[in-house]
């Protein structure tokens, strides 16, 4: 690690009263196995569509692949000390499905599993809880070839990998997230086919996130009968509160067909045991949802423990422009089937280095909302963070606009906590630069530092920053 600097944003935390967190409260970095793990091709990992996707020229920014990323499958031991000298409370990291199951059925490949115990073991051993999803979007490439997520047959394949995956982990991980961000599997996967599989069928891409959510519904069982009797079982999405541009009639009804897309295909059935009408009615030159069974909505509904929230900005969306566009633009890929016309609008906020406006107060709005709107479980934040360019200049990296990030966001979700929401906890993603999707490595959103020539790691001064807030359980005055 890098030597402590002067502390980061100060002009920013200034004259701001300190915070102070329940106690307990689980503070955490997360990753994802595609994106920092490397070893494609090591101990019987077989390859997933992300190995296959980024191979495919053009799909990935510079032809970038997840072969090596930061090389944590062999790096181990290190970043796990770097996790305890941040003093992290808890990991969220993911499975690779091909890794402990290559192919994605059959039998459990044992050294792929060995890599995981040995990550379990080291984080307990440092007093770091560990927080496993099971599925962050590696679905094994054979089962692609099978159909994918628009398959029925993939969900019960889920299934059979959560009851292995918890057989060998559960008695040691507590906590367990089925899936994270469905709405990018399905909708960025299989509608507008810039994320992997790369594929672009409006309803292939509705059949997907109804799958996954299946996939979800017969993994919680599944975990709880082979896993530790205090287990706690959730799902993670990805949130957007979503809102006109204008108060006409045209822009409400935008910000609805969003709103229907982005957030309540997936809190509705998981919540409430239904799909929204109106959503039904948007997609209805889609799908008919025959894809659906009466018995796949009681699955979907499978009680939970926590609910994990993952929050970047907001969606400002407009009515579809008044011309007619060149072409019917249902014909084009999009994420939004059925309201591909909608307009999403900029408000000459200030943006990460992703483009997305930093919208703090919309993290509140959107814990509000969840639990206020649908449900008592304990939420979490699984996924918060900002992306920016960081230079290592004399072996630090000052970052002032990712640390100013965090602390507008933890003062949101206090905020939120003082309103009455049960939030439990909060990630900081990421952890380690690496790889970002489509983008390659060319967006780093690590409070860690990674050259990926030589994969040395320099904690930025956000990390510092964090480590701070971890130690004293809140924001401190400057």
């Amino acid at each position: 690690m890098s030597n402590p600097a002067s502390p980061p944003a100060a002009s920013v935390l200034a004259e701001r009263p300190p915070l102070t967190f329940p106690p307990g409260f689980l503070w955490g970095a997360a990753t994802a196995a595609y994106q920092v793990e490397g070893a494609a091709a090591v101990g019987g990992r077989t390859p997933s569509i992300w190995d296959t996707f980024s191979h495919t020229p053009g799909r990935v920014v510079a032809g970038h692949t997840g072969d090596v990323a930061c090389d944590h499958y062999h790096r181990l031991d290190w970043d796990v000390a770097l996790m305890a000298e941040l003093g992290l409370k808890s990991y969220r990291f993911s499975v690779s499905w091909p890794r402990v199951q290559p192919g994605g059925t059959g039998p459990i490949n044992q050294e792929g599993l060995d890599f995981y115990r040995r990550l379990v073991d080291q984080l307990l051993a440092n007093g770091i809880e560990p927080w496993l999803t099971l599925y962050h979007w590696d679905l094994p490439q054979p089962l692609e070839d099978a159909g994918g997520w628009p398959a029925r047959d993939t969900a019960a394949r889920f299934a059979d990998y959560a009851t292995l995956v918890a057989g060998a982990l559960g008695d040691r991980v507590r906590y367990w997230t089925t899936l994270n961000e469905p709405w990018c599997s399905a909708f960025l996967g299989y509608g507008s086919g810039v994320h992997a599989p790369g594929r672009s069928d409006p309803a292939d891409a509705v059949r997907a996130g109804h799958h996954l959510l299946l996939g979800h519904g017969l993994a919680v069982p599944a975990v709880r009968a082979a896993a530790r009797s205090d287990v706690e079982v959730g799902v993670t999405l990805n949130l957007y509160p979503v809102i006109p541009a204008t108060d006409s009639p045209g822009d409400a009804d935008a910000a609805r067909r969003i709103d229907a897309l982005a957030n309540r295909f997936f809190l509705d059935p998981l919540l409430r045991g239904s799909y929204p009408a109106d959503l039904i009615s948007d997609l209805s030159r889609v799908t008919d949802f025959g894809h659906v069974r009466a018995e796949d909505l009681t699955a979907i509904a499978a009680p939970l423990e926590l609910v994990g929230i993952n929050y970047y900005s907001r969606h400002v969306v407009a009515a579809p422009a008044a011309a007619a566009p060149p072409e019917p633009y249902w014909r084009k890929p999009s994420c939004w089937p059925g309201s591909e016309g909608v307009r999403f609008v900029t408000r000459g906020m200030p943006v990460t280095d992703m483009d997305w406006e930093i919208d703090p107060p919309g993290l509140v709005e959107t814990l509000r909302r969840v639990h206020e709107e649908y449900t008592d479980l304990p939420l979490y934040i699984t996924e918060n963070g900002s992306a920016f360019v960081d230079v290592v200049v004399d072996g630090q990296v000052d970052d002032p606009d990712r640390t100013a990030y965090f602390d507008a966001h933890l003062r949101a979700a206090h905020q939120a906590i003082a309103a009455g929401v049960p939030l439990r906890g909060y990630f900081a993603w990421s952890l380690l630069d690496n790889f970002e999707w489509a983008w390659g490595y060319t967006k780093r959103f690590g409070m860690i530092h990674v050259d990926y020539r030589s994969q040395a790691r320099t904690l930025k001064a956000s990390g510092r920053w964090y480590a701070e807030t971890i130690r004293r359980n809140g924001l401190a005055a400057e």
